[in-house]
């Protein structure tokens, strides 16, 4: 029982050491990227880390709940001959 609750104690310690953040600095001796030429001000940490709309994008899923027939098309014509 003792054993049990040793390993326990342990093993939340060492996941409440997994949460610990800090600020996210450049590595010693480099500096932060330059200016992009057409950007107007140069990229700080929290805009290098967010993902624009490209990387990740807006899920667009339409689930059909309902089905339905197709409403008659008048420009859905045979082939010709």
């Amino acid at each position: 029982m003792r054993r049990t609750f040793v390993i326990a104690v342990i093993g939340l310690a060492l996941l409440a050491g997994c949460g610990k953040k800090s600020m996210l600095k450049p590595a010693s001796g480099q500096a932060m990227p330059v200016k992009p030429k057409t950007a107007a001000a140069a990229p700080n940490v929290a805009g290098l880390l967010t993902p624009d709309t490209q990387a990740r994008p807006v899920r667009d899923d339409e689930l059909v709940v309902k089905s339905a027939p197709l409403a008659p098309d008048r420009f859905d014509l045979p082939p010709p001959g």
